[in-house]
């Protein structure tokens, strides 16, 4: 019967597996380390990093000299501690909007967008507007063709100038982009090799503040990480790759 296939489960008897073991708290943008899956807060763990090149929990070598290659965000963690844990989520971006205002910066297009949508969808179901067909429907096209006409609606942006400091390689004749702040340092390997001709995008290194940056760093995190404060555009240097030992 249903009631013999349900079972409640206390938060309590799981929050060691939802929680980051350097904050102790709910994990927030859960982030797993690649070589022994252990996850941790992202803000939590790079910091750790920045003097340590070990797993905190159970000590295995990360990496020698650059262990920030080898960490990944966990989004399917973090969407299980969101649904989890009541009002988390809803907590952590009033926390991150109050964050932005303080320091006089606008908020960023995700965070905006993603609570305009979730208002809208709780107001339009208090006022019992979910049954039209006809007015979703009408509602889809009219945002597939605002998608059309800006692809980046409401996606966050950032600048970025790209350097070549190796002789071995030409610079770009266009230096300066625009793109998403989800696109990672993989994606722009991948357009420097485009544009230089090159057999592989593996052949690259991009490098910020002279540190080289892991493939799967999106741009958002290369800035809050390595350019907080500073002016746009964010810098970034490529060159042939070196190899670590």
């Amino acid at each position: 019967t249903p009631k013999m296939l349900t079972r409640k489960i206390k938060l309590w008897d799981i929050n060691a597996h939802i929680t980051c073991r350097l904050c102790n708290g709910y994990l927030i943008d859960a982030t797993t380390v690649t070589e022994c899956l252990h996850t941790f807060c992202r803000s939590c763990l790079v910091k750790y990093l920045e003097e340590n090149n070990t797993c905190p929990t159970c000590r295995i070598v990360i990496h020698q000299s650059h262990p920030l290659q080898y960490i990944g965000h966990d989004r399917t963690m973090q969407d299980i501690v969101y649904k989890l844990v009541p009002g988390l989520q809803e907590a952590e971006m009033k926390k991150q909007r109050d964050f932005y205002h303080k320091l006089g910066m606008e908020v960023p297009g995700d965070i905006k967008g993603e609570t305009c949508s979730t208002k809208q969808h709780l107001d339009s179901h208090r006022n019992g507007e979910t049954k039209p067909d006809e007015n979703s429907n009408k509602e889809t096209s009219e945002e597939k063709q605002e998608e059309d006409n800006d692809y980046h609606r409401s996606d966050e942006q950032v600048s970025i100038c790209l350097e070549c400091n190796s002789s071995k390689l030409r610079g770009l004749k266009r230096k300066w982009i625009r793109c998403s702040a989800q696109a990672t340092v993989l994606h722009l390997k991948k357009f420097i090799a485009k544009k230089l001709n090159l057999s592989s995008f593996n052949e690259l290194d991009i490098l910020c503040n002279e540190e080289i940056l892991g493939k799967d760093h999106t741009l958002k995190f290369v800035v809050v990480t390595r350019w907080r404060f500073k002016k746009a555009p964010l810098l970034l240097h490529y060159r042939p790759k070196m190899d670590l030992l």
